[in-house]
């Protein structure tokens, strides 16, 4: 059977208009295309970096850095917003030459000491929407910061490599709102890993930090969510934050620092630090040294040698839950022999809680074992102390004689009770 199309005058018209149409569509993506390629920048086509850089033009732009080692003698500096450097991974390698001290890299707007603040004294200039990816940083002990930022708001930094620098590995400060740093490893730089001054809502997470002298810094900011990062071997202490809250720290493993792993000092309330592991920390797990309503709750301290907790008169209104404080106990015996004389790292010990002229402390549902003394200790006077349904047996192993799990004196408004205790 056949069939036999008639073309009316009108179809024709129907037919010419969409075949318009669609040519127009086609033109408007082909414009479309070649305006988005003007602005991805092959770094590779240019006599150095820094004119790659200098090429983004004001509405930003990709730059694309190639395979290579690229000797920096002065710092490269980025100033324009909605940008992304990306490189090729590992094998972009920034070495800094400089040796007095200057940054590998400095991201800034061009007139941000120029400029007035504005009303809420913060500067008026800021970058927005800058992102760095798949590169690495390295430098020398004479070579400042890995990577300096002022002033960047929405930084998104994702698969970096940042070693070997005098300064701070990455030091960011202004870099206010919504800063993301993530899937970067941070290692062996002179001073911090990290250090943030004045930022909220930012996220640190599923990064490695190793043998920095601190591993994270993070000050006067708010909304801190920092999850799922590795920390070893610092030099100094792991995470130190200071005039912050309402912020979080939980899932990370922090790991044989010579000083302390998380430390809350400088007007700091409303914290949490949960399922955290902290283990083998030369100078104690966690130490509140001016910190407020903080909850500490369901985190790991093993092998901590000296005050896993540590609460100073300068901190209070703490809930302790559902934390274990332990040794290497392998049921019957212990993976590392206990050698109290010993010098860090080869001392292997547990310790508990300490409170120094605080108040309004709960210490709840937490299991105290195998440590070197008690479970808790005070010392000066406490006001309003809560130890109640906690578990504490071996204990005192440091002597010859047995301890009381919980040598708290001096305490007005103490409850104390319901704990399961070893005979």
């Amino acid at each position: 059977m056949n069939f036999s199309v008639v073309a009316t005058p009108k179809s024709i018209l129907i037919e010419v208009l969409f075949v318009l149409a669609f040519a127009g569509l086609i033109r408007g993506r082909q414009s479309a295309e070649v305006e988005g390629a003007a602005l991805i920048i092959d770094a590779a086509q240019y006599d150095s970096l820094q004119d790659a850089l200098d090429a983004v033009p004001k509405k930003g732009g990709l730059v694309k850095l190639p395979p290579g080692d690229f000797l920096l003698e002065n710092p490269l500096i980025l100033d324009q917003g909605n940008t992304r450097v990306q490189g090729s991974g590992a094998a972009t390698h920034l070495i800094n030459k400089n040796c007095e001290g200057k940054p590998a890299i400095i991201i800034r707007h061009p007139d941000r000491e120029t400029k007035p603040k504005d009303q809420f004294g913060r500067e008026a200039t800021a970058l927005w929407r800058i992102q760095l990816a798949d590169f690495r940083i390295s430098g020398s002990s004479k070579s400042g910061d890995g990577l300096l930022v002022e002033g960047a708001n929405e930084l998104y930094i994702n698969g970096l490599s940042i070693d070997h620098n005098g300064g701070h590995g990455m030091n960011l400060i202004d870099c206010y709102e919504d800063p993301r740093i993530v899937n970067s490893i941070i290692t062996y730089n002179g001073k911090a890993g990290m250090n943030v001054i004045e930022a909220h809502d930012m996220i640190v997470s599923a990064n490695q930090f190793e043998e920095n002298w601190d591993g994270i810094r993070f000050i006067n900011g708010f909304n801190l969510c920092m999850t799922g990062n590795v920390l070893d071997d610092h030099l100094g202490d792991g995470i130190i934050i200071e005039k912050t809250y309402g912020s979080v720290v939980s899932g990370n493993m922090i790991e044989e620092c010579r000083g302390t792993a998380i430390i809350l000092d400088r007007d700091c309330f409303g914290i949490t630090l949960s399922a955290n592991v902290l283990a083998h920390n030369q100078e104690g797990g966690v130490d509140l040294r001016d910190a407020w309503g903080c909850a500490i709750s369901a985190n790991t301290f093993t092998l901590i040698p000296q005050r896993s907790v540590r609460v100073g008169p300068r901190a209070g209104r703490i809930a302790i839950t559902g934390n274990s404080f332990s040794n290497s106990y392998l049921g019957g015996r212990t993976k590392y022999q206990e050698k109290p004389d010993a010098q860090w790292p080869g001392i292997t010990l547990g310790s508990g809680i300490l409170l120094e002229g605080t108040s309004d402390v709960a210490i709840t549902g937490n299991t105290f074992t195998g440590l070197q003394e008690n479970a808790v200790q005070t010392l000066g006077e406490c006001q309003r102390v809560t130890i109640i349904g906690n578990v504490a047996m071996d204990l005192g192993r440091s002597g010859s004689q047995k301890v009381k799990p919980f040598d708290v004196q001096k305490v007005n408004g103490l409850v104390i009770g319901k704990n399961a205790l070893e005979d």
